[in-house]
């Protein structure tokens, strides 16, 4: 156990590949190409992106293992953790029913296509063989300055024209994606005060009204919404109702609910007196509960079988009552 756990699991100061980095290199090298094969071949875009976060998550562990702890932990959080999360989120939101179209539009594509990715292949093979590879010096010499100072020395000294250039496209990005998303203004903002001048002038020219409509079935029988509400009038308020249903053709009268209503509107509207919904004379209508010290009737007493007689209520003497005293 001493000697597996002296073992490096990276690069020693002479350049030898570890035991260990060899046995995590021929593990995760075949997941990353069946995995990089499934996003080839998949037919499902959620399939294809899952192969690549798998790539991805490989590709860090490796970086990790050569502890470049940097690269390795942007290559979970910026890619796999941001990137393609995001593609997830827009796949489950747009949906992936609808197959793409395998018909060909421009003829030859293909071809154009297949030579395109072959004269790619050579180039690269061209420039691994070409390439001259220096002599590695071991990780203890490269991240002397540990692996983000060492990162950031380079990106920030050799590379500051490239730095430069992807903080323009970024900025330049940003602007874009302002500008493609902003709606343009067909006609002006509508203040309030535009809104109340608009009602008023409405009203003055006969077509709508200043005060607020009341809720269907006010001064009704029904609060049923479908139901128009009643003005202090009699009138029917026909706007009372939900514009939708008025469209559709959903909305009842009066008088399929309550036909003494519209009897007792229509005796209104004719004159007789002390009929309709409102008003003195039909307020004196309406019976009383003539419960004690109100006017009106003695209300009814229920009278279960088998109980007793209930006591008759008598009226009450102006006097006030005197306590017994004990």
């Amino acid at each position: 156990m001493t000697g597996l756990a002296s073992l490096p699991t990276s690069l020693a100061e002479t350049g030898t590949v570890s035991t260990g980095e060899t046995v995590l290199f021929w593990v995760l090298a075949p997941l990353m190409v069946l995995a990089a094969l499934g996003l080839l071949f998949a037919r499902r875009a959620v399939y294809a992106a899952l192969c690549v976060i798998a790539v991805m998550i490989s590709l860090a562990i490796l970086y990790i293992a050569q502890e470049a702890t940097f690269l390795g932990v942007a290559q979970v959080v910026v890619y796999t953790g941001a990137i393609m999360m995001l593609f997830l989120f827009v796949l489950m939101l747009v949906g992936v029913d609808a197959s793409d179209s395998l018909h060909e539009t421009v003829k030859g594509q293909r071809w154009v296509a297949a030579l395109a990715g072959l004269g790619l292949a050579l180039v690269l093979g061209a420039v691994v063989l070409t390439a001259t590879v220096p002599d590695p010096a071991g990780l203890v010499a490269a991240n002397i300055d540990t692996n983000p100072v060492g990162v950031a020395r380079l990106l920030f000294s050799d590379h500051v024209f490239a730095m430069e250039l992807t903080g323009a496209l970024f900025i330049t990005a940003a602007v874009g994606a302002v500008t493609l998303t902003h709606r343009q203004r067909l006609s002006a903002k509508v203040s309030q005060r535009d809104v109340a001048d608009a009602k008023m002038a409405a009203y003055a020219a006969g077509r709508g009204r200043v005060t607020q409509l009341p809720a269907p079935g006010v001064y009704a029988r029904s609060n049923a919404a479908d139901l128009p509400a009643l003005a202090a009038t009699g009138e029917p308020i026909e706007e009372s109702v939900p514009r939708v249903l008025r469209i559709r053709g959903q909305q009842r009268t009066i008088g399929d609910v309550s036909p003494e209503t519209v009897e007792a509107i229509a005796r209104a509207r004719s004159g007789e007196p002390g009929a309709g919904l409102h008003g003195p004379e039909a307020s004196r209508g309406v019976g009383q509960a003539g419960l004690p010290a109100m006017r009106g009737e003695a209300p009814p007493v229920p009278q279960l079988p088998g109980s007793p007689e209930p006591p008759t209520l008598t009226e009450t003497s102006d006097q006030p009552h005197q306590e017994d005293e004990r």
